[in-house]
């Protein structure tokens, strides 16, 4: 089975990174925790830019082995890095930029083309432009591009949209999430920002004090009680749904999934396409009984698994709709009052759902 398996030893100043993991060696695993955790420092240790003690294997191919006194510097590793900042040549146009990746590898190792790389980017219509004449996203995403077109058997990004603001963010993640759709490429993906991660991920590897506390696949970490995200202002459950059909006379989508229907604003997806969204645990209620007349569109039937305290006043509950988690953030109060154990069915009343879209 294909698989990234690393095990890593680094000491810089009074950091230490000591940690080891078998990750997936396809789709996209985000990389996840505070700034100063140690997730920029693993991906260099990946990339061979930092020169820890361990050991690397890449679907099958072992990139380091420090007990065998192997090392395959980063020249020679197939892999591909898009940093903070685009850092693109400021005298070359897009094009020669491009090419400057693909020229790297042996004609005979060379995947795609460059018409293709544009298409899935956005960026033909840049080929001609300089640096200086592009946007913060438009960069990002010829960085992105150079970085695909060497062909690379992993793809690494370390937190490539840090330096954008809200607008280009949202400019540049449809890109990414094409690039997901499309590409044959494992990707590990840096990342402090949770809609990214809830946007692009399929697993997470949460990071803390140069360790991995746990992995796994992403709707079923960010609803773990016993992990610091669950305690973030943002927390919230990622569930997979299909459009089933949309309503045009309230202007109305339905999305199905597992747990029942959920209904957003209508939205251009065609009939049978899956996408994710995000319902964050401040936006959901929990009651005993089926509500009343509402104005909340969304009730789902489910049943309390596990809770939590968090902090004065405050309970994080965990819901199983259907198999589909979900996360409940309410009062101690309330919880109080509906006796809520564990076991007991509710009605979780969500009342906004953050669209992938």
């Amino acid at each position: 089975m294909s698989s990234i398996d690393f095990r890593f030893e680094l000491e810089r100043g009074n950091f230490r990174l000591e940690t080891g993991a078998v990750l997936p060696g396809f789709g996209v695993t985000a990389l996840f925790g505070a700034s100063g955790s140690g997730k920029t420092s693993l991906l260099r240790c990946i990339a061979g830019l930092e020169r820890a003690r361990g050991r690397l294997e890449v679907n099958g191919e072992c990139w380091q082995d420090s007990e065998n006194r192997l090392f395959v510097p980063p020249h020679r590793r197939a892999l591909g890095y898009v940093f903070q900042e685009a850092a693109l040549f400021p005298h070359l146009r897009v094009k020669a930029n491009l090419e400057y990746g693909r020229r790297r590898t042996p004609a005979g190792a060379r995947k795609g083309s460059l018409d293709h790389c544009c298409d899935i980017l956005g960026i033909g219509g840049l080929l001609q432009r300089y640096p200086h004449q592009l946007s913060g996203g438009e960069r990002q995403r010829v960085a992105l591009g150079r970085a695909l077109l060497n062909s690379p058997r992993l793809l690494l990004m370390d937190e490539p949209m840090a330096a954008l603001d809200r607008p280009r963010k949202a400019e540049i993640l449809p890109y990414l999430e094409r690039l997901h759709e499309e590409a044959d490429i494992p990707v590990l993906y840096v990342t402090h920002d949770l809609e990214e991660l809830a946007r692009i991920a399929d697993q997470l590897a949460l990071i803390e004090n140069g360790r991995i506390l746990k992995q796994g696949p992403l709707a079923e970490m960010l609803a773990s009680l016993d992990l610091p995200i669950a305690r973030d202002e943002d927390a919230g459950a990622v569930i997979e749904t299909q459009v089933i059909r949309h309503d045009d006379e309230y202007h109305l989508t339905h999305l199905g999934f597992c747990g029942g229907e959920i209904l957003v604003g209508r939205i251009q997806r065609a009939m049978g396409e899956r996408l994710k969204i995000r319902i964050h645990a401040r936006d959901v209620s929990l009651a005993l009984q089926p509500p009343g007349e509402t104005s909340i569109l969304n009730v789902v039937k489910a049943v309390v698994t596990e809770m939590a305290d968090q902090g004065p006043g405050r309970i994080m509950v965990r819901l199983d709709a259907g198999g589909t988690p979900l996360l409940a953030r309410i009062t101690r109060k309330s919880q109080s009052r509906l006796g809520l154990k564990t076991g007991m069915p509710v009605y979780a009343q969500i009342k906004s759902v953050a669209l992938s879209i």
